[in-house]
């Protein structure tokens, strides 16, 4: 389970709340305001947004692509291409590409691949309504 430090100790709530915040629906798909503070793990990231609960998931491939089309109605995507001490920037995608890698997205100009699922990449919840 993912947590949050906060003043009076560590909160579950607190942490759904910063993620989803006030969701954006955009077709039948409906999607967390803020991404995860850190990069994580394909794994690591299938299980925190389930620990979200209430349906929460880690969009599809093509779920991820309709977000990169409406990235103009979602705050806070990483858009830039940016390497270096942080790496490059890209999202998972729940769509697996085989055992051991799974497709992810660069919302600096759409660009799908798949990678190792060891790899760390940027997670945005949504859930489908």
């Amino acid at each position: 389970m993912i947590l949050l430090l906060t003043a009076g100790g560590v909160s579950c709530d607190d942490n759904r709340h910063t993620i989803i915040g006030t969701p954006v629906r955009i077709g039948n798909l409906e999607i967390a305001e803020h991404d995860f503070p850190d990069k994580m793990t394909w794994d690591e990231a299938k299980k925190a947004c389930s620990e979200l609960g209430q349906d929460w998931r880690l969009p599809t491939k093509s779920e991820l692509y309709f977000m990169y089309l409406n990235k103009n109605k979602l705050e806070g995507i990483v858009s830039d291409y940016t390497h270096g001490e942080k790496g490059f920037i890209f999202y998972w995608s729940s769509t697996e590409s085989d055992k051991d890698r799974a497709y992810y997205l660069g919302f600096f100009g759409g660009f799908q691949d798949y990678g190792f699922k060891v790899n760390a990449f940027i997670v945005r919840a949504v859930r489908t309504y």
